[in-house]
């Protein structure tokens, strides 16, 4: 397909106390889709301080109302549709190869805030895990059941 390479990044899968898991609508999005917070790695970024960070940019929930359950066992890679190939990051990455963790939200609802410094998304839930990968854009689809069956162990 290509030589380009998959650009660092990582995700969390955050479950409410009800094991329902935060997704999110991208505003930039044309389709109606739902995902789980992500984003790329900072150069020499650890990839649990870049979930971390990723998650409070997106989503207003700092570090300290999230305890980390788990990290995934391996990383998880997914490739850009050709009509987004070079148009993304620059035209420098393939996709991205994703590093995951689940962990749980200790905050309330009421304090999950979208109007970030920089807003990604226009609205947010709580989701079932198992409708995770029908509610995400097709080319995230298998990394999403992937995810999903890694931490399903955990979520119970």
């Amino acid at each position: 397909m290509t030589d380009l390479p998959y650009r660092p990044a990582a995700g969390i899968m955050l479950l409410n106390a009800d094991n329902m898991v935060f997704v999110a609508q991208r505003i930039d999005s044309r389709l109606e889709a739902w995902q789980m917070p992500q984003g790329g790695l900072d150069p020499g970024e650890d990839a649990r301080v870049g979930a971390l960070r990723e998650l409070e940019e997106e989503t207003g929930i700092p570090p300290e109302r999230v305890e980390v359950i788990a990290c995934a066992s391996r990383t998880f890679d997914y490739d850009l549709p050709p009509d987004l190939l070079g148009k993304l990051w620059g035209g420098r990455y393939r996709g991205q190869r994703q590093t995951w963790f689940l962990c749980r939200y200790l905050g309330r609802d009421g304090q999950i805030d979208l109007n970030t410094e920089h807003p990604e998304f226009s609205a947010w839930k709580w989701a079932e895990p198992s409708h995770l990968p029908d509610m995400i854009v097709p080319f995230k689809k298998e990394l999403y059941r992937d995810v999903l069956a890694e931490f399903a162990p955990l979520i119970g």
